[in-house]
């Protein structure tokens, strides 16, 4: 039985029927073009193919499918041919992008669409590229979604307010995709969050019982037309237990909140300096140069990046508290809030233990030998051990950040390219850019799902009503 609440928001999230036939003419065109050029078989898939899509949504995938026998390098060229055809055609604008091989993104109409060349295959057995498979996806879900289309458009809007919807390197969450098979696995919205709500990690569903390898990720799908793939592996452990604490939350007080994303309004310049000086750490900005490829391939290495730094500033013995990034279109940013940035010349080094005699030998050697001015004090003998006491090589966090020896940890590769072209070091309120205004107030006002939720519950508390 629906309730009220879930009733009126479904009422504001079917897309309507002008919609609806705009994205279907829209596809006919683009189908049809590719028809009469006789050079590749074409499929609408996705959200549109299965009706699942919500109300707003302007993204519109159309796969071109390629006879099998061609090499990998003839479906890039006369997949990327036809696609740049049927764009030059009826885009207002579009652009190669690179997922797995190269794809077209045009804007069509007011519509986001993406054509993607694959292979034609028989079945999910004889993939030749990864996204070969979303043809037989589509399939499979449009033969079972029928009874559930509300369902799955309720459980896409309340993750979406959550801020846990999405398979993208960024948000680590739910795809599309997934929450469909949720809740075909569940048969449906309620019966999907009263499961959750009691899980743990290490969650198995299998809707075809035909697992055929392990995996290690808090939660697994297996997907239903490849027993070795787990469709919820872009699933971070935080977004699950996210998505359990929204579940029993919803569970225990429903309300029009869950499925309303919530409004970052930045914080100002001078409010950033008042919350960085009540909290008494230290923020700093290291900004530069987005590297020129999709965020699925720049935001890990972005990630790989960050820790990197965080490693570099803990052994420097600047010490994180938290650390995020955030990739745009052109500039992205490594966000450090630090306990400590500054510190004294002299730092403490400890060497083996005197009965170690060959190391110890060799330590003592090289600070015996040490100009005046490398080192402070040793080396002595304390607990067993050799110690010296040395100078430190920076005091200020700011140096070590504008220092070249952030080329010299494992950056990601084409972060590290980007950055040998140069890149900037914010501190404090100086960290506060439009851009990344938004960001920033998440950064430091970070809080789960559920509390902003109640939060604002509080706030306002006459809003929390439904009709």
């Amino acid at each position: 039985m629906r309730s009220l609440l879930e009733r009126e928001v479904l009422s504001r999230i079917r897309p309507t029927k002008e919609e609806e036939s705009h994205i279907q003419d829209v596809a006919r065109k683009i189908l049809s073009f590719v028809k009469k050029s006789g050079k590749a078989d074409a499929m609408i898939v996705g959200s549109v193919a299965r009706g699942t899509w919500i109300h707003g949504d302007r993204d519109l995938d159309i796969f071109l499918l390629f006879d099998p026998s061609l090499t990998r390098e003839q479906l890039e060229e006369e997949g990327l041919s036809l696609a740049r055809e049927i764009a030059s055609k009826e885009a207002s604008g579009f652009r190669e992008k690179y997922a797995e091989h190269p794809y077209i993104n045009a804007t069509i109409d007011s519509l986001d669409v993406d054509l993607v060349p694959c292979y034609r295959v028989e079945s999910a057995s004889c993939l030749q590229s990864a996204v070969d498979r979303t043809p037989f996806h589509t399939r499979y879900i449009r033969e079972r979604i029928p009874s559930y289309l509300d369902d799955v458009l309720l459980l896409k809007q309340f993750a979406k307010a959550g801020g846990i919807y999405g398979s993208d390197q960024m948000t680590e969450g739910f795809s599309g995709y997934l929450c469909e098979l949720l809740v075909l696995h569940c048969k449906g919205f309620r019966p999907l969050l009263e499961a959750a709500a009691e899980w743990r990690p290490g969650v198995v569903l299998d809707l075809e019982s035909h697992q055929s390898k392990k995996f290690s990720e808090p939660l697994v799908v297996v997907d239903p037309v490849d027993p070795g793939r787990n469709v919820s592996a872009s699933v971070s452990l935080s977004r699950f237990c996210e998505f359990i604490e929204l579940a029993s939350g919803y569970l225990s007080c429903p309300s029009p909140r869950f499925f309303s994303p919530a409004e970052v309004i930045p914080l100002p310049r001078d409010s950033l300096e008042g919350l960085l000086s009540s909290r008494g750490t230290f923020l700093y900005a290291v900004t530069f140069r987005t590297p020129p490829y999709i965020a699925d391939i720049v935001v890990p290495q972005l990630r790989k990046s960050l820790e990197s730094i965080c490693g570099l500033l803990e052994r420097h013995g600047f010490s994180p508290n938290r650390a995020d990034c955030e990739m745009h279109e052109e500039r992205s940013i490594l966000l450090f809030e630090l306990l400590v940035d500054r510190l004294p010349s002299v730092r403490r080094h400890a060497g083996p233990p005197v009965w170690n005699r060959v190391n110890s030998e060799k330590f003592t050697r090289k600070y015996f030998d040490a100009a005046e001015d490398g080192f402070f004090t040793g080396p002595f003998i304390e607990q067993g051990k050799y110690v010296v006491e040395i100078r430190r090589s920076y005091t200020h966090a700011a140096e070590l950040l504008r220092s070249g020896e952030l080329l010299e940890v494992a950056l990601g590769r084409h972060v590290k390219i980007a950055m040998e072209g140069g890149w900037e070091v914010s501190f404090g309120s100086d960290c506060w850019d439009p851009e990344f205004a938004g960001f920033l107030t998440l950064f430091l006002m970070k809080s789960s799902p559920l509390t902003r939720i109640l939060r604002d519950r509080e706030k306002d508390p006459g809003s929390d009503k439904t009709g």
